[in-house]
């Protein structure tokens, strides 16, 4: 499948899932999401699909507390998790979303690939790290993506990007891609690899 045969406008938000028994009932394949409250999915999304706000993008992280299932063109469905990390959420409500992600990652069988969203100006947190260990752990094919590359002149982002791989003890063979919402730096990259995973 090639971006070509996707019409990305004809997405839109399928549902919220809090569990299992709420997911699609089919077999379309499904591109899961993850990454910081503010790492700037949203946009991401948003940019992939050339769309302005249907992953609505919030000046307050943390409020995607579900999952969210976008369908695009009836065959691809990106699934957007709740944003990690967030302090003012309690630690109840994270050990919630923490159960109901990992619940989707461990036993969805459409799941085909999770995009790993980290910051490309910062080293990843603790909970980019674990994210990450995870997923290679459970064998999750992962990709990861550096966000709000425009923030950085271009002549650093090799630096960053080392920083990011060794914090992350990045498997060369996974997918590294350096990103901009703004500038669309990284959008024909993003979309090759999420299609190579289906």
């Amino acid at each position: 499948m090639s971006e070509e045969v996707l019409n990305t406008h004809n997405a839109a938000i399928l549902l919220s899932a809090a569990n299992k028994s709420h997911y699609p009932q089919d077999d379309l394949p499904e591109i899961a999401l993850a990454g910081r409250s503010n790492v700037g999915k949203s946009s991401f999304i948003n940019t992939l699909l050339k769309r302005k706000n249907l992953a609505r993008t919030s000046s307050k992280p943390g409020k995607t507390q579900l999952l969210n299932f976008y369908n695009i063109d009836d065959k691809l469905r990106f699934v957007d998790v709740p944003g990690y990390g967030y302090a003012k959420v309690s630690k109840a409500e994270r050990a919630k979303w923490g159960k109901m992600i990992e619940e989707y990652l461990v036993t969805r069988d459409n799941l085909r690939a999770v995009v790993s969203l980290v910051d490309l100006r910062h080293s990843p947190t603790a909970e980019d790290v674990q994210m990450y260990e995870f997923l290679k752990y459970y064998e999750i094919p992962v990709i990861v993506v550096a966000t709000k590359a425009d923030k950085i002149p271009r002549g650093k982002w090799n630096k960053h990007e080392s920083v990011i791989k060794k914090k992350l003890d990045f498997d060369p063979q996974d997918e590294f891609i350096i990103f901009s919402s703004e500038t669309k730096h990284g959008y024909d990259q993003a979309w090759d690899s999420i299609l190579s995973c289906l």
